[in-house]
């Protein structure tokens, strides 16, 4: 099937940085160690833009976490600018440590710093053994163990890996609030051939419906009347138009699938927009719900033989 035969591999792969984020631990687990070159991005903004313009071959991005929800940055770039597509996910168990200089004591904590997804998992912790600390955002937890060991903050809430890479000692392990938590990230490529279906796929768009009533309920009914799982619904204003909401969506299957391509054709006739995102291998640990045979393939390229013969007459 055209547009569905393996695509060229990746050799320069860009990343939210700096070095030591849970985002480098997701790409290198991905990776063989002699594989490809990394280059660290200040912002998931930046990695994406340098898929865009060709300076990486693709970008590995967070897009959702399992206890705090979805990357705002990384649903915005997606769905805006020129299209990339997701070609990969990474599910990554998310550990903190509290990471400070060597000889830091919790007295002499007055200031923690890390990513707001981090600081939002680990808020009772952190109130717990700092009731009198404001924790402060900063871009990345790599950054935060960064400032640490520049002196600029006295602690981290970063992974392990970068309280490693910054020379800092974890005073508090486990620092979460929810153990077991996992990120769940993304392979970005520029739009072009797709991987190949695999049986157990995901298949992610943005929607963008008009502002009547019904418009979300016509949306959801193209994929429940062919027996499509929804994994994963969620509104995003868009930034030029005041209240009017593009939805971005995960279902089950492959573009290359009757059941998931007729969806897909469906509601570019019914929404006002749709973007489509990419068809990749399911990697979160969980099975696609048998497809019942009134949806599968073959049921589908029975029912257009049928209607041709229909419409010559036979």
């Amino acid at each position: 099937m055209p547009g569905m035969h393996p695509r060229t591999g990746p050799t320069r792969f860009a990343y939210l940085g700096p070095e030591g984020t849970f985002a480098e631990a997701a790409l290198r687990s991905t990776l063989a160690s002699s594989e490809g070159a990394l280059y660290p991005q200040p912002s998931v903004t930046a990695a994406l833009a340098a898929v865009r313009s060709g300076d990486a071959d693709a970008a590995l991005v967070p897009l959702e976490n399992s206890v705090e929800g979805s990357v705002p940055a990384t649903m915005d770039g997606l769905a805006q600018g020129d299209p990339l597509v997701i070609t990969r996910e990474v599910v990554r168990d998310v550990a903190f440590v509290l990471g400070v200089r060597p000889g830091t004591e919790l007295a002499g904590v007055r200031s923690v710093v890390s990513h707001p997804h981090a600081l939002a998992q680990t808020a009772g912790r952190l109130a717990e053994l700092f009731p009198d600390v404001v924790p402060l955002p900063l871009s990345s937890t790599a950054g935060a163990a960064a400032a640490v060991a520049a002196g600029e903050h006295d602690a981290a809430v970063c992974a392990p890996i970068a309280a490693e890479r910054y020379g800092l000692a974890p005073l508090v392990e486990d620092l979460a609030d929810t153990p077991g938590a996992v990120t769940r990230f993304v392979v970005v490529e520029p739009a072009g051939a797709l991987p190949a279906p695999t049986a157990n796929d995901k298949t992610s768009l943005v929607v963008v419906v008009e502002d009547r009533t019904g418009a979300l309920l016509d949306v959801l009914r193209e994929f429940a009347v062919r027996d499509i799982s929804l994994t994963r619904i969620e509104s995003r204003p868009i930034r030029e138009r005041k209240w009017v909401y593009s939805f971005s969506l995960d279902c089950e299957g492959h573009v290359a699938e009757g059941r998931v391509g007729e969806a897909l054709a469906a509601l570019h006739r019914v929404a006002e927009d749709v973007r489509f995102l990419g068809s990749y291998p399911r990697a979160d640990g969980r099975d696609n719900r048998p497809v019942p045979a009134s949806a599968a393939d073959a049921a589908f390229a029975e029912a257009g033989e049928w209607l041709a013969r229909v419409r010559e007459g036979g």
